[in-house]
Order: structure tokens, then C-alpha cells, then sequence
């Protein structure tokens, strides 16, 4: 009996230690990297907005160094982008979670039944212009009845989707609602796009700077490092793109970034829908086009990942 319970106590020493070892390791070694390398998300954000956003994000997903995209599910060119997700399962798409409609003439409305999520329409009958008035007039289970609508439809449409995120980041600025984004990730059992723990850090929100551990935690997976300080204090809308992205990328640190981009071919179109139309073409063709940006990415020895493989992570951790 004494010999069963040593032998017992040896057996549980080791499985402490060997959860120990995979607790103790770094993201990208957990996806079978080495913890000194720098690997690299480039996510499209806005896919499905329209059609010149779906030509861009087909495009720098075949030819270019985009690796991931999110689906706009309420706009009227998501089923396009849909349609090319289900024919091609190895390009990764997720979900755009979409709880505004900002541009002027451009609208859209819910995925969801009016009735049941009346707080996120504004009195033209579509979805709020802007993130404050979306925390002011909804209510999170209406988000929450909305991003589930979103998230189906683009399953029902035949999307393998990898990740969620949150359209102008709606559903992440009060924590009433980052609980319902969280859910959503719970229930679909996919990677959430998060912010940088010293963003987390310093934002005014309580519970913020624990918040990444929390979800961790949980078998939740999220990138080490998200771009956002950068896009605040440098000033984007009026720096040079290509210096902007080319000083981004040589300041990597060692783990997991996500970039999120909104490239766009420059079309009347995209004139039409967007002021930043210009920026946005910019961004699809120094990540699809510029040889001298693909050269960087392979100098500095950046590794391009999509979300796939912290989605078959985290469905590892919480099956």
C-alpha cells in the first residue's frame, strides 16, 4: 500500500510538472515555434463591405502577404466573400462582428430580426453611425443576439470561420459588452481578437488589466500583441504608408502580432463609400503588390501566420 501511494504521489509530481512546462510556455511556442520568433497575423479587416474590398482581400490572400480576413455578415457583398471563403477552405476568414454602420450614404442594417434588437438601429432603420451611440441606446443582449446572427449566417453560408473581432471595436470599449464578445468566443470556440496587455493596461476601464489572464484562463487564445498605440500616436491617416508599415514591422517583438489592415482596390466604388478610400488602397497594394515590403518580411525573418492555428489550439485546450 505504501509502495501504490509512492508510486501514486511520483505519478501526479510529474503530471504537475509537465502542466507546469506547457503553462510556462510562449504562445508561439505552444503553435510549435520557437519563443524567439517573430510571427505575424495580417488580418483584412472590413471583407464583405464591398465589392472592391472582396477583389482586395482575394487578391492579397493569393498574391500577397495577407493571411487572415473578417467578414462584414450585414453588408451587401458579404455572400460574395462568403461564397469565395466556402470554395476555398484553406484561406482563413473570420468574423467582423458588425454593430455600426458609419459611412454617409452607405448604410446597412441587422442580420437579426428589428424586433428583437431595436437599440442598435438608429431612426433611419440602420445600425448606429457611431460606437457611443451603440453603448448608449443597446443593450449587450441585443449585441449578443446580433453577433450570434452574424457569426450563423456566415456558417450557414458554408464560412470555415477562425476568429472573431469587433468592427470599430463596438463590443470591446465597456466591459458590459466585452462580456458578450467573450461569449460569442466561448460558444463558437474561436480565438477573439484582443488588445496588447499594456494597452490593456492603460485604458480606464475596471478589470481591464487582468482581463487578457482572466480569458487565458479559460483555454481562450489571442494574439501576444495587437497594433493600436501606433495607429493613435502616429498620426496613420496622414503618414506615409509604406515608412509607417516598413518601421512597424522592424520594431516586431519576439511572439505573436496581429496588424489589422482595410485594404480596398481604389475604385468609384470605394470613392464613393469612403474618405479614406485613398489610405485604404495604399494598404492593398504595399501588402499585395510591393516587392521591396515582401523582401523586409523575409530579411527581418517575420513568419506569416493566419488565425488557424490558435483556433486549433485553443480547440485543443477547451474542445
Amino acid at each position: 500500500m505504501l509502495r501504490l501511494s509512492i508510486v501514486s504521489l511520483s505519478f501526479l509530481l510529474i503530471l504537475t510538472l509537465c502542466a507546469g512546462s506547457v503553462a510556462a510556455q510562449t504562445l508561439a511556442e505552444q503553435l510549435g515555434y520557437k519563443a524567439t520568433d517573430r510571427l505575424l497575423i495580417v488580418n483584412n479587416d472590413d471583407a464583405g463591405m464591398c465589392h472592391s474590398a472582396n477583389l482586395a482581400t482575394i487578391e492579397g490572400q493569393e498574391k500577397g502577404v495577407i493571411t487572415s480576413a473578417t467578414i462584414m455578415a450585414p453588408c451587401p457583398w458579404a455572400s460574395e466573400i462568403a461564397e469565395y471563403a466556402k470554395n476555398n477552405p484553406d484561406k482563413d476568414f473570420g468574423v467582423h462582428l458588425t454593430h455600426t454602420s458609419e459611412w454617409k450614404y452607405y448604410r446597412w442594417g441587422t442580420v437579426a430580426s428589428k424586433d428583437s434588437v431595436k437599440g442598435l438601429l438608429a431612426k433611419d432603420g440602420y445600425m448606429h453611425r457611431g460606437v457611443q451611440d451603440v453603448l448608449m441606446n443597446a443593450k449587450p443582449e441585443e449585441a449578443l443576439i446580433e453577433g450570434r446572427a452574424q457569426i450563423q449566417k456566415l456558417i450557414d453560408a458554408g464560412v470555415p470561420i477562425t476568429h472573431i473581432d469587433s468592427h470599430m471595436g463596438a463590443i470591446q470599449m465597456g466591459m458590459h459588452f466585452h462580456k458578450i464578445y467573450v461569449q460569442l468566443a466561448e460558444e463558437f470556440n474561436v480565438p477573439l481578437r484582443m488588445a496588447s496587455q499594456a494597452t490593456m493596461e492603460k485604458l480606464p476601464i475596471v478589470g481591464a488589466k487582468t482581463l487578457r489572464k482572466e480569458l487565458a484562463d479559460k483555454g481562450l487564445v489571442f494574439p501576444d500583441y495587437f497594433i493600436y498605440e501606433e495607429f493613435q500616436t502616429g498620426n496613420y491617416g496622414q503618414a506615409n504608408t509604406k515608412e509607417f508599415w516598413t518601421n512597424f514591422v522592424k520594431n516586431l517583438k519576439p511572439g505573436v502580432t496581429e496588424v489589422y489592415i482595410h485594404a480596398t482596390i481604389y475604385t468609384d466604388e470605394s470613392r464613393a463609400i469612403s474618405g479614406s478610400a485613398k489610405k485604404r488602397a495604399e494598404e492593398y497594394e504595399l501588402f499585395t503588390h510591393d516587392q521591396d515590403f515582401r523582401k523586409l518580411l523575409k530579411d527581418e525573418g517575420i513568419i506569416l501566420i493566419g488565425y488557424r492555428p490558435l483556433m486549433e489550439l485553443q480547440r485543443k485546450k477547451r474542445p
